[in-house]
């Protein structure tokens, strides 16, 4: 079959895009692996497409975040959590995110809901930007898929949500509002967690994500490909219980 030069360019420029995303796969507890959570534990998009819109309550837990799993992940205050991504092979250990997607990786917490989270309810517990050189989406993909943070040892036990959100900017220099082709990639997932043990901290930042995010903000609106000093990730501070 012959493409036209118009049609074969618009092909080589659709399929990078659709190489190169990415949902997430499993937990690990402190280095125990929990298995494959999707639609078990992880409330699992219907597909591994990035969110741009700032404005949809997608952009919280996805496009499956208001169906809520029937399990939890069980792991005390303190511990080490990995959040293991893929693109489209979840056996093959190199097959999890295109390198040109470099960006931040956040992680936000939330009292368990049954609803889609779109309420003013979350709190920021860790975040990984560009340090040393290098960004954190790149450093997920050298450890194989897994994005790793700790848990507020203060933190009260209960069941919460816990969403993590790749957050690649390789077309951020262009924003959403300009071209809805373009813009911040955000992957969200929430994962359902029980924790056990802890203190009384009860994270309490309120954050909104249709509020909060928005397209003039220098961590969403950002060009990687000029030289810079420093990149801030959106959203609240780290919440330090």
């Amino acid at each position: 079959m012959l493409f036209s030069t118009s049609t074969l360019a618009a092909l080589l420029a659709f399929t990078p895009l659709i190489s190169a995303h990415a949902t997430m796969f499993g937990v690990f507890v402190n280095g125990q692996d929990q298995g494959d959570g999707r639609n078990k534990y992880i409330r699992s998009p219907k597909t591994n497409d990035p969110v741009r819109d700032l404005q949809s309550p997608d952009i919280v837990c996805n496009t499956n975040g208001g169906t809520p799993a029937p399990d939890f992940v069980s792991a005390p205050a303190g511990a080490t959590l990995s959040f293991r991504w893929f693109h489209f092979r979840p056996e093959d250990p190199t097959d999890i995110l295109d390198p040109s997607h470099k960006g931040a990786i956040i992680t936000y917490i939330a009292p368990f809901t049954e609803g889609n989270g779109a309420q003013p309810i979350w709190s920021k517990i860790a975040e990984e930007g560009f340090e040393n050189g290098e960004w954190a989406t790149i450093k997920m993909i050298a450890n194989k898929g897994r994005a790793d943070f700790k848990l507020p040892a203060s933190l009260a036990a209960g069941k919460y949500l816990i969403r993590q959100e790749l957050l690649a900017l390789h077309m951020a220099d262009i924003n959403f509002k300009v071209d809805n082709t373009r813009g911040p990639e955000s992957y969200p997932s929430c994962v359902q967690v029980e924790v056990t043990g802890g203190g009384e901290a009860v994270p309490d930042q309120d954050f909104d994500f249709n509020r909060g995010y928005t397209y003039d903000d220098p961590g969403l609106f950002f060009n990687i490909y000029v030289p810079f000093d420093k990149y801030t990730p959106p959203g609240p501070p780290v919440f330090q219980g």
